[in-house]
């Protein structure tokens, strides 16, 4: 005999509309309590539940939340995040101006990638938006979401905060990394350089999501020079500008350092997020995997920097990244070549789970 709640979880393929939003919204916090309940019959509630983000909008919330919390559990996600049908309704859906679940498509989405074969979606195509500017790449159109997001200039349900996420994950392939450093043909730009102004945003998803992008792309070592050029990417002022403060600094080393670290302001403050510091500094250590960038950093005064976070910064995982490139910058060359070159093939968190 079926339980209570298997028959409710039954009721949300009911053909009436307030018996399915009764059920789904009733089923919500199962999701994440008891998410069994969801795989019974072969996955069929799942199947359901996909089938439901296209319904009533309130129904589609619900659908959409109950399936972001079941997609932690590996066979929940494999069976969704191989379901190219559904794929394509839920990228179409998130680049409708209008839709309302828009966030809730992104955080989804933020899920699915961590499925290895949606990197195939470096090359998925789709009809683009008229209203969104972009191409027909999937990539390009997700990236442009991103970046009207921020001051909600496309969709006014939707900040899509949640595709930093979504990138971040992704960038753990070399394939996508390849495509955030490559200038693309409808606007000229490098995607890279449409995320990199976002590390001082407001929105701690999207400032960590982007920190743990600027990471995984970084392991691009033949890049490098790209991302340490002025008139390229120029990474370093978007890296260092987070992890910096309101303390007071030699006036040498002031002088020598990027001109936007210079004069900052009495009420800055380095990110709240020490997560978020940490990353930069790991980071940071990449890019001392080259001479280049070994030099420039010495060159520019990166070291009093770190000294302080390393000093105002009260946890271990800051410290600890602190040091290792503090190692690096004040070693002779000889050992900064070894130390660099170990970072960068040992370093486990290379790729970043978010």
């Amino acid at each position: 005999m079926p339980t209570e709640l298997e028959e409710l979880v039954g009721f949300i393929a009911n053909p009436n509309p307030q018996i399915r939003l009764v059920a789904i919204e009733n089923l919500v916090p199962y999701s994440s309590a008891q998410p069994s309940i969801f795989k019974t019959n072969q996955l069929t509630p799942v199947k359901h539940l996909k089938f439901l983000v296209r319904d009533h909008p309130k129904i589609a919330a619900h659908a959409l939340t109950i399936l972001i919390n079941l997609t932690a559990d590996r066979d929940v996600l494999e069976n969704v995040a191989t379901d190219d049908k559904f794929l394509g309704i839920v990228l179409a859906n998130v680049t409708d101006p209008a839709e309302p679940n828009a966030n809730l498509l992104s955080m989804l989405l933020a899920n699915l990638v961590k499925w290895d074969a949606l990197k195939e979606i470096v090359t998925r195509k789709q009809d683009k938006p008229a209203t969104l500017g972009s191409d027909d790449l999937v990539l390009n159109q997700l990236m442009d979401l991103f970046v009207k997001g921020a001051d909600g200039s496309y969709n006014k349900h939707a900040d899509f905060d949640y595709l930093a996420y979504v990138f971040a994950d992704l960038t753990k392939h070399a394939e996508i990394r390849q495509f955030f450093v490559t200038r693309q043909d409808h606007d000229g730009v490098i995607p890279f350089n449409k995320i990199k102004v976002f590390t001082e945003h407001k929105s701690d998803v999207r400032r960590k999501g982007v920190a743990s992008t600027i990471k995984n792309v970084a392991f691009d070592i033949p890049c490098h020079p790209s991302f340490l050029a002025e008139d390229e990417i120029n990474i370093l002022p978007y890296i260092l500008l987070p992890i910096t403060g309101n303390e007071p600094y030699d006036e040498d080393d002031m002088m020598d350092m990027l001109p936007d670290l210079q004069l900052l302001p009495p009420e800055k403050q380095r990110d709240s997020d020490n997560s978020i510091v940490q990353t930069h500094v790991e980071t940071l250590t990449i890019l001392t995997t080259t001479r280049e960038g070994r030099d420039l950093m010495r060159r520019i005064k990166v070291y009093p920097i770190i000294r302080e976070t390393h000093l105002r910064v009260e946890d271990d995982g800051v410290r600890e990244a602190c040091e290792r490139l503090v190692n690096v910058l004040m070693a002779d060359e000889e050992e900064a070549t070894v130390g660099a070159r170990v970072e960068e093939a040992t370093d486990d968190e290379r790729i970043v789970e978010v």
